[in-house]
């Protein structure tokens, strides 16, 4: 009996990918997940807070008006709050494409800011941003994992059409930052 794609050898429709998934897989996920989601929120809680040495609001503000943002608080506090709940989301995975979106919009502006640096971080270059922007990106597209809090929900397990949400809205909120 030839096996369909999709399909169990009863003939039968296979509803959950995620099930078909190695427990190291998810594992992975949940590490990838962890490393950049909790990572973003904290480079977030910088921003807005000044925790883990950050400069807060009122200094992250300065230097975004130095950048050109203006106002400089006010974007500051929309890539500040972007990084933390962007992060939080996508390291318990909750709403994942959403939080890619979040992740994917503010290094999308990062990397625009530091392109006349070139690619290289020693330079001023854009490498951490396209690193961070193609791990949001990447675990909008294979989806969370079974080990997270998307775990009930359709986009449990990605796909392009998760992947496209997500760079598509990540695209349009830097867009529109951009522009203004």
């Amino acid at each position: 009996m030839k096996l369909l794609a999709g399909r169990r050898p009863d003939g039968s429709a296979r509803s959950d990918t995620s099930r078909s998934r190695s427990p190291g897989a998810d594992l992975g996920l949940l590490l990838l997940r962890l490393a950049t989601g909790l990572i973003m929120a904290g480079h977030g809680a910088q921003k807005l807070f000044g925790l883990f040495g950050g400069p807060g609001l009122t200094g992250t503000g300065k230097a975004f008006a130095d950048y050109g943002y203006h106002p400089g608080e006010l974007f500051a506090g929309i890539a500040g709050a972007s990084e933390l709940l962007g992060g939080l989301g996508l390291a318990v995975g909750l709403f994942t494409p959403l939080a890619a979106a979040a992740l994917i919009g503010v290094m999308i502006n990062a990397m625009v800011l530091a392109a006349p640096h070139g690619l290289w971080v020693n330079e001023g270059g854009m490498e951490l941003p396209l690193i961070i922007g193609a791990a949001a990106l990447a675990i909008a597209a294979v989806g969370p994992g079974r080990l997270a809090l998307d775990r009930p929900f359709r986009w449990r397990d990605g796909g392009l059409a998760s992947a496209a949400f997500a760079l598509g809205l990540g695209g349009l909120g830097a867009a529109i930052v951009t522009l203004v």
